[in-house]
């Protein structure tokens, strides 16, 4: 969970992610029941883990699983220049040809899809499939590019000011779907006390040093 953000709901756990991997799955298999010419390719990071968990599902169902590859697609990203001075890659590796087949890309988050034309700008550069599918396991809208996945596995409404964090086994430990809130100011610096009024010298106010001059007047007239 990233300092600015705090948890605000849980989505998905351990269960309900298992069982919509396995739905989606069964929308690939409805969709593609010869799973020959179809291969799935994740999105680093979180992408890979779930498309080999697609994979194992769709074997389940079939009896055959579709090859799996990985794609890293920091120097494609076109906010490259501004994510680090030297980004760090895990690398792409798909070790098989794309020619001719029906691709899914699969990746955690569906956001702005920029992540998304970033894997297409890059699958283009490894050949030239016969389509291109998306599959993502949540949707959380916003989008910036005409881009909409095939396969959801849940789509969640949000506001600019909260964020999708997916966390795997693989890569965090544990399964869950975290729905995070933007923190909110803590009321920022409270402003300065408001000066007392000065006091005359000797501490006393005025009013009362001229009732002290007015009963000396009064003393001195009597005598």
């Amino acid at each position: 969970m990233t300092a600015d953000f705090e948890q605000r709901a849980v989505l998905m756990d351990e269960g309900r992610m298992e069982r919509t991997i396995a739905r989606m799955a069964h929308e690939l298999v409805e969709r593609h029941p010869d799973m020959k010419d179809t291969v799935l390719v994740g999105v680093r990071s979180r992408g890979v883990p779930l498309a080999r968990r697609l994979a194992r599902a769709i074997e389940q169902a079939l009896g055959a699983s579709p090859r799996v590859g990985a794609l890293d697609i920091t120097l494609y990203r076109d906010d490259f220049t501004t994510i680090a001075a030297q980004p760090v890659t895990k690398g792409t590796d798909i070790p098989f040809s794309i020619d001719g087949r029906t691709v899914v890309l699969v990746d955690d988050v569906l956001y702005t899809g920029r992540t998304v034309r970033a894997a297409l700008d890059e699958l283009i550069d490894f050949g030239r499939p016969a389509r291109i599918e998306l599959a993502v396991l949540v949707d959380r809208g916003h989008r910036e590019l005409p881009v909409r996945a095939d396969y959801v596995g849940k789509a969640a409404g949000t506001t600019r000011d909260e964020m999708i964090q997916v966390l795997l086994a693989e890569e965090d430990g544990r399964d869950v779907v975290l729905l995070l809130q933007r923190r909110r100011p803590s009321g920022g610096t409270p402003p300065p006390p408001t000066p007392a009024a000065p006091k005359p010298a000797g501490g006393k106010p005025r009013a009362r040093k001229a009732g002290a001059r007015a009963k000396r007047s009064r003393a001195r007239g009597r005598r």
